[in-house]
């Protein structure tokens, strides 16, 4: 859990800012190396004070682009059912210099892979809980079991030290 992880951090001077993905990474460098990694900060004075311009299916996704207000009022104008899904973050993170328009394409590919039956959508690694339900579900074992039991097993693994992961008994 987050907060165990901070109190690791705590013990061995390391700082307990940032994600759950970030303290863990900090972590992992501090046993394997003993170095102790500062937190990444990103200034956010620069990025307010970015001057706002007219966006269009041109506008190019940048560096520092932010999954803003703004830039979901301009694609619920594209796509009325528009949200900001891990996906599209990730897409705009991960497509520096690609455009709006290519934003939407990708929108759309990822609509049409939800609606395959075997799509099932990446968990990512901090969300230990989702995948637990998730895994816990997928175990035949477990047909026809409760949400509530789901969450039972749930707390019942986490009160146990080592990983969080579901494992099939």
């Amino acid at each position: 859990m987050k907060e165990e992880l901070q109190t690791f951090c705590r013990v061995n001077r390391i700082s307990p800012s940032g994600s759950k993905i970030e303290i863990a990474n900090r972590i992992e460098t501090f046993l394997r190396t003993g170095e102790i990694k500062k937190p990444i900060r990103t200034s956010r004075i620069n990025k307010k004070m970015e001057p706002k311009s007219e966006l269009s299916l041109d506008t190019v996704i940048t560096e520092s682009h932010r999954c803003s207000q703004d830039v979901r009022a301009f694609f619920k104008t594209v796509i009325p059912k528009f949200h900001f899904s891990t996906y599209i973050q990730n897409y705009f993170k991960n497509n520096v210099g690609k455009t709006y328009r290519d934003a939407v394409n990708a929108w759309y590919e990822e609509e049409k892979r939800k609606k395959d039956p075997s799509y099932k959508k990446s968990i990512a690694p901090q969300f230990e809980y989702n995948q637990f339900i998730r895994d816990f579900f997928a175990d035949p074992k477990n047909q026809g079991k409760s949400q509530n039991e789901a969450i039972k097993a749930w707390n019942n693994i986490k009160k146990l030290p080592g990983s969080n992961k579901y494992i099939p008994v």
